[in-house]
């Protein structure tokens, strides 16, 4: 403890030496440093064992703002909103702040003060902006009280600025970004939950919807809105499975909802926490449990904020990495059309094995040489991985043996999903060995493709098979092994020619849609590079989320409003 008459002014003056800071704010506690310092922001980063994801970054104003990032109108408006959320924006060249900030990437996460303790700290600080990264253990709640702080992150930090007011509600920063020059939320947190959203009409019954598993929130459903609670996490911790009881139990005593009319709503994972969750509380109290395909709920989420009416036929498309599919498959690149309630599959991405099944996620080159083995025999993929230098990214000498056997066994898992898609592309060009973060080869992928260009050689097949259309994505790893391209035009081709194929398909259906926009959702829908090709194949506007995040934060409203629409099917 250190005695003096300006606590603010000293942590200031400790930041400006070097020093890490826990902060508590108005939701939670921050972890505050120099952005400046490479030595500081490394040494953060080993005591946080958060080798790449990047770090927010808190400015005293948007003068200070402008140091690091470009900031247009629009990027000026939402970063000076009542919201005050973290905004990605693209890093001026002749930035200050440290490149192990946000290594491999394009944009800067960056935000204004939005409290007293923040404003009065930053004024005294050198630079007038400090990193300001959520105050947690990896994928454990944010840390509310000094209790819990001096437990959780008491390692990860040299001091404490703390205030004696008690923080009731758990609230991380939200974060947004633009995509197809609108805003697109990525977390939806303090500023935004838990306020409702409007459908267009009655829901007909009582809802409670646990969501997915991942960047997970819960919401509840009462005659024409559904409330969203804040961002949770991931479901994979007891701390975080416990926050969302809690959050939604919340919103259930606000709402006053009757829990034994409910109706409670789930994704149809079998192995999903959430799931088990909505078994048990509907079972305990009497009350019926809906399971929602993971797709059709992204799709659900995006006509619900667009005030869609469950009758009208919609054309939509779900991009993301994971969700369990109606056949038993993992699906992610899918195209759908029809009214809510009765939505078909008429498209998707080509089934692709899955080398180790989750393995393949956390290390990319499994999915790569998984694509690979459906078109080149062993010895050309053997050939291809070592001259290409893509060794580093397996674990030891002998696993591309084993990967090899196991994408060729007929039980292997099998994949439609853009993210894996995206992944091996991201492993293919030297971008991203290993997913140390939610998404980060794909994102990785995206800045990469910053001054490509778009090569108008790739074309990509399609086939039909059982009248569903099929995107045969073995023939871009075709083309790219046959291209002298600079990599970062063939990681701009690829995503902006994926996003047109998908596009050129939907509009085969938007004939016989009531509206006429492609619908958009999942967490690939932020991506700018796929989101102009849709539009461009589509020939048609593309309406993405605005109200909750594209990816799995946004669940939980497509949830209800799908559950809502099937109940008035029956």
């Amino acid at each position: 403890k250190i005695d003096v008459s300006n606590p603010i002014k000293e942590t200031a003056k400790l930041i400006d030496e070097g020093y890490i800071v826990a902060i508590k704010g108005i939701g939670g506690f921050h972890i505050a440093t120099l952005a400046t310092d490479d030595d500081v922001v490394l040494e953060l980063r080993r005591r946080k064992k958060r080798p790449q994801k990047p770090f927010a970054i808190m400015a005293l104003d948007i003068d200070a703002v402008g140091k690091i990032v470009y900031v247009n109108e629009d990027a000026r408006n939402i970063l000076l909103s009542p919201q005050r959320p973290i905004v990605l924006l693209q890093e001026k060249e002749d930035s200050e702040v440290s490149r192990y900030v946000a290594p491999g990437l394009d944009k800067q996460g960056v935000m204004v003060a939005y409290s007293g303790i923040h404003y009065i700290l930053l004024s005294y600080t050198r630079d007038k902006y400090l990193i300001m990264t959520s105050g947690n253990r990896k994928n454990k709640p944010i840390c509310t009280s000094l209790k819990e702080a001096l437990e959780q992150i008491g390692d990860f930090v040299d001091y404490f600025l703390v205030h004696n007011r008690k923080i009731i509600n758990r609230v991380d920063d939200s974060v947004v970004r633009f995509t197809d020059g609108k805003v697109a939320i990525i977390r939806r947190a303090r500023g935004f939950a838990p306020a409702w959203i409007e459908v267009p009409s009655n829901l007909g019954d009582y809802f409670v919807a646990l969501g997915a598993e991942l960047q997970n929130a819960g919401a509840i459903g009462i005659e024409n809105k559904i409330i969203l609670t804040q961002f949770l996490g991931d479901m994979d911790d007891l701390d975080n499975i416990i926050f969302l009881e809690n959050a939604l139990n919340f919103l259930i005593k606000s709402y006053r909802l009757p829990l034994d009319r409910s109706i409670f709503v789930a994704d149809m994972h079998p192995s999903y926490t959430t799931r088990r969750i909505a078994e048990e509380w509907s079972q305990k109290y009497g009350a019926e449990l809906l399971l929602i395909q993971h797709h059709k709920a992204h799709i659900g989420s995006v006509v619900a904020e667009r005030g869609v009416k469950p009758y009208e036929k919609i054309v939509g498309i779900a991009i993301d990495g994971v969700g369990y599919g109606e056949d038993g498959y993992i699906w992610g690149g899918e195209v759908f059309y029809g009214a809510l309630g009765n939505l078909k599959r008429v498209a998707h991405l080509e089934y692709q094995p899955m080398p180790g099944g989750d393995m393949a996620t956390r290390y990319p080159i499994r999915m790569l040489v998984g694509i690979l083995s459906t078109f080149l025999d062993d010895w050309e993929i053997i050939k291809i991985v070592r001259n290409g230098r893509l060794m580093r990214g397996l674990r030891h000498s002998k696993e591309l043996n084993i990967i090899l056997r196991q994408a060729r066994h007929n039980r292997c898992m099998r994949t439609s999903s853009m993210g894996r898609v995206l992944d091996s592309v991201s492993a293919y060009l030297g971008i991203c060995m290993e997913r140390t973060y939610e998404g980060e080869p794909a994102i990785k992928l995206e800045a990469h493709a910053r001054g490509g260009r778009v090569i108008d050689s790739l074309e990509i097949k399609t086939y039909r098979h059982n009248e569903v259309w099929i995107i045969d994505t073995k023939s871009i790893f075709e083309w790219i092994l046959g291209t002298d391209a600079d990599s970062a035009s063939i990681a701009k081709t690829v995503q902006y020619c994926l996003g047109l194929k998908l596009g050129e398909i939907a509009s085969k259906y938007l004939r016989g849609a009531d509206r006429q926009y492609i619908f958009v959702s999942g967490g690939a829908g932020v991506n700018d590079y796929i989101i102009r090709g849709i539009r461009k194949g589509g020939g048609a506007d593309v309406a993405l989320n605005n109200k909750v995040p594209l990816g799995d934060g946004g669940i939980a409203l497509g949830q209800i409003y799908l559950a809502s629409a099937m109940r008035r099917n029956e």
